[in-house]
């Protein structure tokens, strides 16, 4: 029976990873320098679903990417929403959106992001801080926070290090302490498992009812032994799986998360049970 839900993962058709890596040399070149340049695989949508299935994977959220380059300052990844919901409304109890944000687009950008909730089943935004050079507690970032309150759907923010060549310091979890105290009712997700700030990430997220830990972007296998106690302990409600595709891929993250040695009832927890709560599903 398929259960797990990957809370963030980049697009897979064959233009997508062309456009966004293997015709962007920035960013290829940094997919190069990790060894993960050589698995960049594209899938039609049926194809898609059927890994998923195979896998045992129930649930994706694909990211309508919005990432800036911080020397070139003009887009680096760009995932256009037509593009996931031209796949999600094939699937559409299996395929969801999230909200890439674009800071300068002001209120502009929040109607787009409401319209998207509404009427294409977005379940949230998510906010690659680092090329924009504001950390994620600046105030052009609070609107779109208070819509994601009104709209009951969560903020899912991309922190730590960022394999991208863009300063490291807006990255650190600790921005997400005013933020969640300011929207109590918000859930706020440290993607990227915080690292190297892990155990920040952790004290926030065991601190604040409304706030998170995803996995994404980081082999299960190079997870921080911190991060591993906290899902098989007192953290096990707290934290919710991601690949950050293509980056990782769905059956090297599951195999490894079967390694790891989790109690049963925190892995159920972390590859689903913990998603379907936070984000609303059935």
């Amino acid at each position: 029976m398929t259960h797990a839900i990957d809370i963030l993962s980049g697009h897979f058709t064959e233009d997508n990873i062309r456009r966004n890596f293997h015709e962007n040399e920035e960013e290829l070149s940094r997919f190069a320098q990790v060894g993960r340049a050589r698995q960049l695989t594209h899938y039609s949508a049926p194809d898609f679903i059927k890994r998923m299935d195979d896998l045992g994977i129930d649930k994706v959220l694909i990211a309508s990417l919005f990432t800036w380059s911080f020397f070139n300052q003009k887009p680096l990844e760009r995932t256009f929403p037509q593009e996931v919901i031209e796949v999600s409304d094939l699937y559409p109890k299996r395929l969801y959106g999230l909200y890439g944000v674009n800071p300068m687009t002001a209120t502009k950008g929040v109607r787009e992001f409401e319209a998207l909730v509404k009427d294409h089943r977005f379940k949230g935004i998510h906010i690659h801080p680092h090329g924009y050079n504001m950390p994620p507690d600046h105030a052009f970032y609070f609107p779109y926070y208070a819509k994601c309150q009104e709209l009951g759907v969560p903020a899912l923010i991309s922190m730590g290090h960022t394999l991208d060549f863009m300063p490291i310091e807006h990255g650190r979890p600790a921005h997400l302490d005013r933020v969640a105290l300011y929207f109590p009712d918000l859930a706020v997700i440290i993607c990227h498992t915080g690292w190297p700030w892990v155990e920040e990430a952790i004290a926030l997220a065991w601190k604040h009812p409304n706030v998170f830990i995803g996995t994404s972007a980081y082999a299960p296998k190079y997870w921080q032994p911190e991060l591993v106690k906290f899902i098989n302990s007192r953290g096990q409600d707290k934290v919710m799986w991601a690949t950050d595709y293509p980056l990782i891929e769905h059956k090297e993250s599951i195999d490894q998360i079967r390694a790891l040695g989790l109690k049963p009832q925190a892995e159920k927890k972390l590859l689903g049970d913990n998603a379907r709560r936070v984000f609303g599903f059935d």
